[in-house]
């Protein structure tokens, strides 16, 4: 392998991650398969491009390819990739339970956000353009100075005496 393929491996491997983390899952399955071309199937980075690329497939929709790719990942010389590969295929052919609609919380797909960016404010309700009109943070009005309250009410003289109090108490019992 070359140090130019690796170099191009391990940038889009970086790129897979990224899309990966922005929620992009469908580019970052791209990025991930051409770092995993380039690599030898059999290197500790090839196992590590293949564990992030099992988990771009999972949440892409792709759960066939990430089993398949669990499977061969539970065959890979690298002692940490294998038990990855095992725990990660556990995990995915584990029976699917049925939940209640009301546990679930919707998230929002986050491709349409390079698209359109403000379909999901709108979406939201928060307006696309901030003008002073629309503000949502309102300047705090200064409290009128004859309006506050100074009474002292003598908590702190009474907390005073009580604790002054504890402290000869102690002093005497010892």
């Amino acid at each position: 392998m070359s140090s130019d393929s690796l170099s191009i491996a391990k940038t889009e491997y970086q790129a897979g991650q990224d899309a990966f983390e922005r929620g992009q899952y469908r580019q970052s399955v791209e990025f991930l398969e051409k770092a995993s071309a380039l690599l030898s199937p059999t290197s500790q980075l090839a196992g590590e491009v293949h564990l992030w690329l099992v988990t771009a497939y999972e949440a892409a929709g792709l759960r066939t390819e990430a089993i398949d790719l669990c499977r061969k990942m539970t065959r890979h010389p690298d002692y940490k990739t294998r038990t990855e590969g095992k725990r990660i295929l556990y995990i995915l052919e584990a029976p699917q339970l049925k939940r209640p609609a009301e546990w679930l919380t919707q998230i929002p797909d986050l491709n349409e956000l390079q698209n359109g960016e403000s379909k999901l404010r709108q979406a939201a309700g928060t307006p696309t353009k901030s003008t002073p009109s629309q503000s949502r943070y309102q300047p705090i009005e200064p409290a009128d100075p004859d309006q506050v309250d100074t009474q002292d009410n003598r908590f702190v003289w009474v907390a005073l005496i009580a604790a002054g109090l504890v402290l000869v108490s102690l002093i005497g019992l010892s």
